[in-house]
């Protein structure tokens, strides 16, 4: 018996040092697995750091990109860094483990249990309402150009479209001049005749103004209305008119508001007595009177003729506040009675003659505007203010001078634009210079701003002088 059991003894301590011996190999194995996945762990966070960089760099603010930072936070929160205990006991068996280590991986199984029942609803809190706010956001942004649309009308606020009847003028530039200007009639069936071609006036009505329309040789003519500058320019003259610009001037001499009763002597072709009607309105007056028929004639149908064409533009009257009269200004004191007049504009040869018939009906600190061509005619004037002692004083004598300028790129034979060029000190720069600039004006077709030069000198065709403009004011003495 004593024999067994001394081998009982012995196969005991051989299998107590082999699996001693396993034990220290399998700790072995474990290391070095533990070791690799320590590596793992390095380079996983590392690029992850460097993809939530990049990420950041490159950032969109589109619904998309708010929706992946949602979840990448969401991700984030969930890979809190463990612990070098929670990472070894990771790959331990669960008979290995010690009774703490085991409750404290069975609480990080509840913590990751509760992270995972929570992401829905935190998912569904951040994306997607983002998602639907995006969208409604986008639908009201769309409802809204929609209305826009439908709201935006093509023609100017208060204005209808083209209709038949209306004064137009047509226009064609060509390199910042002005080729061909005219101003017609819209009429049905008829034709805008031009050497750059004809557009048919049926199909000019019911576009709204300021378009381009091309011609049969296809060449685009600018079709707007006629303003009363271009009315006055155009119309049918028999005297020569009052130029805006001296008109323009004659209203501030006077400081006609609306409401005044204004007197006009010389009502020529009608130029002066629309800007006067315009600037009194509906509720003032104006008394228009000439000494020749035929030029009262002229003036009351370029004055009916400029009404009829407002009312079709604007679809309300013209203010019918001028009334024309043939009398010679200087024997009307029977026309003039009981009338009172907030200001005067004369227009006449001799304007000292018919002084003595305006002067009593002008109201005290009024101005009289004498609009007259001849600097002689401004010296006669004078003289008799002076002989005649009338209550009125000259402030000023004026010359109303208007200067066209034309300015324009600077364009090469080529019609390429030209390049402003820097100083050069170096030869070498110079030469890589000159290239540069020469590739720029052949390639580029929009120059960058500031780097064009521009040729400014005064317009070949020019207004001349018109008139001297005298300011008279009535003094109480």
């Amino acid at each position: 018996m004593a024999v067994p059991f001394a081998g009982l003894v012995f196969m005991h301590r051989l299998l107590r040092i082999s699996t001693a011996s396993q034990r220290r190999l399998s700790n072995r194995i474990i290391l070095v697995k533990l070791h690799k996945c320590l590596r793992e762990i390095r380079t996983f966070s590392t690029g992850s750091m460097k993809w939530n960089k990049n990420e950041d760099d490159n950032s969109d603010p589109s619904p998309l990109s708010t929706t992946l930072t949602s979840r990448q936070a969401l991700l984030s929160r969930r890979r809190r860094p463990l612990s070098p205990l929670e990472r070894i006991s990771g790959l331990l068996p669960q008979d290995a483990l010690s009774p703490e280590v085991t409750q404290l991986r069975e609480q990080i199984q509840q913590d990751t249990e509760q992270d995972t029942n929570c992401a829905p609803e935190e998912s569904g809190r951040g994306t997607i309402p983002e998602n639907e706010d995006s969208e409604s956001l986008e639908t009201q942004l769309k409802g809204t150009l929609d209305e826009d649309k439908s709201s935006m009308s093509p023609t100017l606020p208060g204005e209808r479209l083209l209709v038949f009847g209306e004064l137009l003028v047509a226009e064609y530039r060509k390199k910042g001049r002005v080729e061909f200007r005219k101003m017609f009639k819209l009429q049905e069936g008829t034709r805008l005749q031009s050497s750059w071609g004809t557009i048919l006036h049926d199909d000019i009505a019911g576009q709204p103004a300021g378009q381009f329309l091309k011609t049969n040789r296809g060449v685009p003519i600018l079709i707007r209305r006629a303003s009363l500058q271009d009315y006055v320019l155009f119309m049918k003259r028999g005297p020569a008119i009052t130029y805006p610009k001296d008109a323009a001037t004659m209203l501030m001499m006077m400081d006609v508001t609306e409401g005044d009763c204004v007197l006009e002597s010389g009502s020529g072709s009608g130029a002066m007595s629309l800007f006067l009607s315009r600037a009194v309105g509906s509720k003032g007056r104006v008394l228009s009177v000439d000494v020749r028929e035929d030029h009262i004639k002229r003036a009351a149908l370029n004055y009916g003729h400029w009404r009829t064409s407002w009312n079709l533009r604007r679809g309300e009257e013209w203010p019918d506040n001028v009334q024309f009269h043939n009398a010679d200004l200087c024997t009307a004191s029977s026309l003039l009675a009981g009338w009172g007049f907030h200001a005067v504009a004369l227009d006449l040869i001799n304007p000292h003659l018919a002084l003595p018939t305006v002067t009593p009906h002008l109201h005290p600190g009024a101005v009289c505007a004498v609009y007259v061509p001849n600097i002689t005619q401004v010296i006669e004037l004078l003289e008799g203010l002076r002989c005649l002692a009338y209550p009125l004083l000259c402030e000023h004598i004026i010359e109303v001078s208007v200067r066209d300028w034309l300015v324009a790129p600077a364009l090469q034979k080529d019609g390429s634009h030209c390049v402003s060029k820097a100083p050069i000190k170096d030869e070498d720069q110079r030469e890589e210079t000159w290239d540069e600039t020469d590739t720029e004006t052949t390639t580029n077709k929009h120059p960058a701003f500031g780097s064009i030069p521009y040729i400014a000198r005064p317009h070949p065709e020019q207004l001349s002088h018109t008139a001297f403009l005298v300011k008279l004011r009535k003094c109480v003495q």
